[in-house]
């Protein structure tokens, strides 16, 4: 018998102890047989896909997916006529053969690809805003069901005589550091611009959220917002922008100050932020000291309360000479409070320059005691990536680094200020264009900013270069090159020591 035509064999085959849903049953057999030999080819370069192992398949039962995952007894029994659509695959990432009921979003995703149609006349025919077509593929593609080109977002300047580490040259995620406002309701001492800037245009700003929309799309990589300031939230069309941000499928976090919990209950009805950051300086007396009396424990409730909303959170800490030795003692107030705690180091501009860094020396042991500290403090978490030459040291798995991918200044994010400056990183002045008068693909892809993506060339060839490359504002800040020389606080290769 042709194996095509045994499931309509079966559909007419009855018989004491033959159920009447076996046809249906060899039916999903015969595509789960299909899909096993489609192959996996390349992914597509230029588009999405569809997973060319996909089979479809409408049935008359319902129950029968559950048949493949266990088939006890009970799954037996609940078998019962009716129609679903099946939809049987292959993983890309794994080739894992995957049998499951077909959602709505799944069929939308798989008619956009099929018919090639666009996710914009998608939108503008079910009238809804593009960002929720977006989102329906984004989730069809990671279910595998269709395939997305890999992301076009990569290191340009590849390492010649160092082994390749791929996970951390190729980045998931584009952010748009966003300084909406330059109000706030603090003034930090280590505060690196109190400059005087107009709010960003709320025209321009969608039209910046339209612009950020399709530069991740063209290079197939989600978006994000991180909104900040000043205070973010001080912005007069704040809600207005978070709310056309989540339109256009952008994740978003907030970078702010302490809150109250209707706002936060209203941001998060439109979307849940992917963290809220606040700041913190040290212990309660040192950080009133820096950021203004009861701020502490202002923002340590505010944590507390966005913890028991279930909103992501996490605490920035500026790291200077003067709260080195309060960075685990926090942590241990900290723990179960918020969902992560790490540090940037102090970049002596604007207010900042009057603080102090930690000599060298200081800063290793610093470093050497947050590494032996991770275990036994899960709220610490990992970015400066200096840490890296202490996990490579004793070959204990390397991290990403500052932002993932060493220093992502102009790589994986820009930083953009309220009157339009864009800036490769916003700890130290690396401009590279401005958003009002260019685009974000112009400022992108502008010589200013190729050369920051670059790094210093002191760098080029170290064993660590895709997942550290220093902190170049802490590098300028100190007046040395950061095209050419290398974060003095580095203590993998010899260098010259900050004064």
């Amino acid at each position: 018998m042709n194996p095509d035509s045994f499931p309509d064999f079966l559909e007419h085959l009855g018989g004491p102890g033959i159920p009447r849903f076996i046809s249906g049953l060899a039916q999903l057999e015969q595509a789960r047989k299909r899909a096993l030999s489609a192959g996996s080819p390349p992914p597509p370069l230029d588009s999405f896909s569809l997973n060319p192992s996909l089979q479809i398949n409408p049935v008359s039962w319902t129950g029968l997916v559950p048949l493949f995952q266990r088939a006890k007894q009970r799954d037996l029994d609940r078998v019962a006529p009716g129609n679903e659509i099946i939809l049987t695959w292959c993983a890309p990432e794994d080739g894992a053969l995957l049998t499951r009921v077909a959602g709505q979003g799944d069929l939308l995703a798989i008619k956009l690809v099929a018919e090639e149609i666009a996710p914009s006349d998608a939108a503008r025919e079910a009238g809804v805003a593009v960002g929720v077509i977006d989102a329906v593929l984004r989730e069809a593609a990671g279910k595998g069901l269709i395939v997305s080109p890999p992301s076009k977002l990569r290191r340009e300047d590849a390492i010649a005589d160092v082994a390749p580490r791929a996970d951390f040259t190729v980045a998931e995620v584009f952010t748009l550091q966003w300084h909406l406002t330059q109000e706030c309701d603090l003034h930090c001492r280590h505060c690196y611009d109190r400059s005087s800037r107009r709010p960003f245009p709320f025209e321009r700003a969608l039209t910046l959220l339209d612009e950020l929309h399709d530069f991740c799309r063209s290079r197939f990589v989600r978006g994000q917002v991180s909104l900040s300031g000043g205070n973010p939230l001080l912005y007069p069309q704040f809600t207005e922008l978070y709310r056309a941000a989540a339109e256009r499928d952008l994740m978003i976090a907030i970078l702010g100050n302490a809150s109250d919990r209707a706002t936060i209950e209203q941001l998060a009805a439109i979307r849940m932020p992917v963290y809220y950051q606040v700041s913190l300086e040290g212990l309660q007396q040192h950080n009133d000291e820096i950021r203004g009396a009861g701020n502490y424990r202002r923002t340590v409730d505010f944590l507390r309360t966005l913890t028991a909303m279930g909103v992501p959170n996490m605490v920035m800490l500026t790291l200077t000479r003067h709260n080195l030795g309060q960075v685990i003692p926090l942590a241990e107030e900290l723990e179960g409070v918020t969902g992560g705690l790490t540090f940037n180091r102090l970049a002596l501009f604007g207010e900042g320059a009057s603080l102090e860094l930690p000599t060298p020396e200081e800063y290793r042991a610093f470093l050497e005691s947050y590494a032996a500290a991770l275990d036994s403090h899960p709220v610490l978490t990992l970015k400066d990536s200096l840490l890296n030459t202490i996990f490579e040291r004793d070959d204990s798995g390397l991290f990403g680094g500052c932002a993932g991918y060493g220093c992502g200044a102009a790589f994986n994010f820009v930083s953009i200020l309220s009157d339009g400056e864009v800036h490769a990183c916003r700890k130290f002045p690396s401009p590279i264009g401005n958003i009002l008068s260019d685009s974000l693909e112009v400022v992108y892809t502008s010589a200013a900013a190729q050369r920051y993506r670059a790094g210093s060339s002191a760098c080029a060839g170290c064993s660590l270069n895709a997942v550290c490359r220093g902190c170049p504002a802490v590098t300028a800040s100190l007046g040395l090159d950061p095209f050419t020389e290398k974060d003095p606080f580095c203590f993998k290769c010899p260098s010259s020591q900050p004064s």
